[in-house]
């Protein structure tokens, strides 16, 4: 593998120039006042990175998918992926505020022009962050369908009575997506009945809304949230009632080719430091490096990280130009989250004791690509999809 003159390992040849790469060259300089250092420290005290989302907010990077008319840049998807990328590859951590690009698509296609009004140019200034989705229950798991947190109607708005789990960024989100039950009616297909909408987090709390931090094994902010009696609006609906769940689907898709990204810059950070590493480290009078027990992990995960970035790259042109991509970006995600694996675990190898040793930011990183092989979806349920969806075999579940 080459190196390029910053130490990173160069990618395989394209027919096409990288579009986005003056927003890669940005990002990565943002990136370079936010060192290891900085990560570290933050994950030792389980901190929100606050500093560097308002950077990443101020520079408009956050801001990128939403259109110019909001506030925004209006830019597609693929220029979103690259500054994920970018990102993961110097270290960071995107999950801190990567939901605001693909949770604010919902918004944007289902809701109303008074709601996009409202809240688009305030999230695009940084006025107001939308980070929270609340989705996931503890009983449903990714069976959403089966969620009980429902929205009963009334004289005034809704009354939102439930829990969700695994709402990550909830404490440090202005607004939250929630997906809730407005109907029981068993004669509606299970796909009906679900109803999303947009909640004023900070009218909401200590009003019906508690947020329940949950310690975990990375730094992630993610919480428990109780809804009790919590009474929303009528305006709080985005779209129609009962169509929820069509709404947040067109998001799932953005969502999983995002995180691939996120991948792929994961097992290019793996790959650049393990390549220096051992080029650099000598062992018996030379580099370790040379021996073919370290080469060919590394190689087999560089060669992984390229063709699924390959994919990233074909769901991400598909999305951007409205073409059903569900397969691709269900793949995606798959081949991406393994290789990341794959590079994280030829890197702990290399480095082997260094690897644990905080100060190399291989164990923190280590950490942070092992969520990607269970969310936001886990890849045995992405391999029944493809059973399912591609192949015609039968539902195993």
């Amino acid at each position: 593998m080459l190196l390029e003159n910053n130490n990173r390992v160069r990618g395989i040849a394209s027919i096409e120039s990288d579009a986005w790469k003056d927003i890669r060259d940005g990002v990565r300089t943002l990136c370079d006042n936010f060192p290891g250092e900085y990560w570290r420290k933050l994950d030792g005290a389980r901190e929100y990175p606050e500093k560097f989302v308002k950077a990443l907010t101020d520079a408009g990077y956050l801001a990128c998918l939403i259109p110019e008319e909001y506030g925004g840049s209006g830019l597609p998807l693929e220029a979103a992926c690259a500054i994920l990328e970018e990102i993961q590859r110097s270290g960071g951590n995107g999950a801190a505020c990567h939901a605001q690009m693909y949770i604010m698509g919902a918004l944007l296609r289902h809701g109303s022009e008074e709601q996009k009004n409202k809240y688009l140019p305030k999230i695009s200034s940084g006025e107001l962050r939308l980070q929270a989705f609340g989705v996931t229950e503890p009983d449903a798991g990714t069976d959403t369908l089966s969620i009980r947190t429902k929205a009963e109607k009334n004289n005034n708005g809704y009354i939102i009575n439930g829990q969700k789990v695994w709402t990550s960024r909830a404490e440090h989100s202005d607004l939250m997506l929630l997906l809730a039950r407005t109907s029981a009616d068993k004669s509606l297909k299970r796909t009906e009945g679900l109803s999303l909408f947009i909640i004023d987090m900070q009218k909401a709390k200590n009003n019906g809304l508690t947020i329940k931090p949950i310690k975990t094994m990375i730094n992630h902010a993610t919480t428990e949230v109780f809804f009790d009696d919590l009474e929303i609006p009528f305006d709080s609906l985005i779209g129609e009632e009962g169509k929820g769940f069509k709404y947040i689907l067109d998001g799932m898709n953005a969502e999983r080719i995002l995180i691939a990204a996120e991948c792929i810059g994961d097992a290019k950070f793996f790959l650049d430091r393990t390549t220096e590493y051992a080029s650099s480290r000598v062992v018996f009078g030379r580099p370790i490096g040379q021996n073919q027990g370290i080469q060919f992990p590394i190689s087999r995960a560089y060669a992984e990280t390229e063709a699924a970035g390959l994919m990233v790259d074909r769901a991400a042109k598909l999305f951007d130009n409205n073409i059903s991509c569900g397969t691709e970006a269900n793949i995606a995600k798959l081949l991406s989250s393994e290789a990341s694996w794959k590079a994280a675990e030829a890197a702990i190898q290399t480095f082997g004791g260094y690897g644990f040793a905080e100060d190399y930011d291989i164990e923190r990183k280590y950490r942070e690509a092992r969520l990607y092989q269970i969310a936001p979806i886990s890849t045995n349920l992405i391999l029944a999809f493809i059973a399912q969806n591609v192949l015609g075999l039968k539902k195993s579940y």
